[in-house]
């Protein structure tokens, strides 16, 4: 798995809404965050999509925008973000390639909960591991904001 002090690959992804984005296209920019989760509309990742949802206007005041990452299809994205109105966009990664590039561990088809700070000149800042889901939106938000 990738470590702070780690250039973050750059990769280009499809998002809920069907548009595609790149990682590169950021730099420079602001940081972002990509926080990896099993699966969409199960209890903790909904608690956890929903946190980082809440704290939407404290990331976007540091500067910094989320990314959630799993292993399900694009209609499944759009499903969850509708059910919970998530304000930020779901990468699909279906066939694990963000996944791989990040070293994040795939169980069966779900990601392991990981979540990564990437600053702005494109340098992982902060990694978190097997993430528990109560308070770690807000952790992460405090981190961003001690980037800006």
């Amino acid at each position: 798995m990738l470590q702070a002090g780690d250039i973050a690959p750059d990769f280009t992804a499809t998002t809920t809404d069907g548009a595609t984005v790149s990682l590169s296209s950021f730099k420079g920019t602001g940081n972002v965050v990509l926080f990896f989760y099993p699966e969409d509309d199960t209890s903790g990742c909904t608690r956890e999509a929903c946190d980082f949802r809440d704290a939407h206007a404290d990331f976007n005041a540091a500067h910094t925008v989320i990314f959630g990452v799993s292993t399900d299809d694009q209609a499944s994205h759009q499903a969850f973000t509708q059910k919970y109105g998530l304000n930020f966009p779901l990468l699909v990664d279906a066939d694990r390639t963000i996944c791989n590039l990040y070293g994040v561990p795939v169980d069966d088809r779900w990601a392991q909960r990981t979540t990564f700070l990437i600053d702005r000149n494109g340098v992982i800042n902060r990694v978190w591991e097997q993430v528990r889901v109560i308070g770690h939106a807000a952790e992460v938000q405090e981190a961003a904001a001690a980037l800006s």
